[in-house]
């Protein structure tokens, strides 16, 4: 599992975080998949292109996991 750290921010937005990971090549991508619930937080399918992610929680998606530090 990979790391992601706030590097001191309060949260990462979802499809922000997906490009930051190589996860997807644009924002719009992102969007797409995270719209056609591809995308897990926490093992729950999140469907909010902007919902804030926070320190502890876990982004799965196509194989791969990131767990965000602080």
């Amino acid at each position: 599992m990979e790391i992601f750290d706030l590097d001191g921010h309060p949260y990462v937005e979802l499809c922000d975080l997906l490009k930051f990971q190589g996860w997807c090549e644009s924002g719009a991508a992102a969007k797409t998949v995270i719209a056609e619930g591809l995308v897990q937080v926490d093992n729950q399918p999140e469907t909010r292109k902007r919902c804030k992610i926070t320190a502890g929680k876990v982004v799965t998606f196509n194989g791969g996991s990131v767990c965000i530090e602080e």
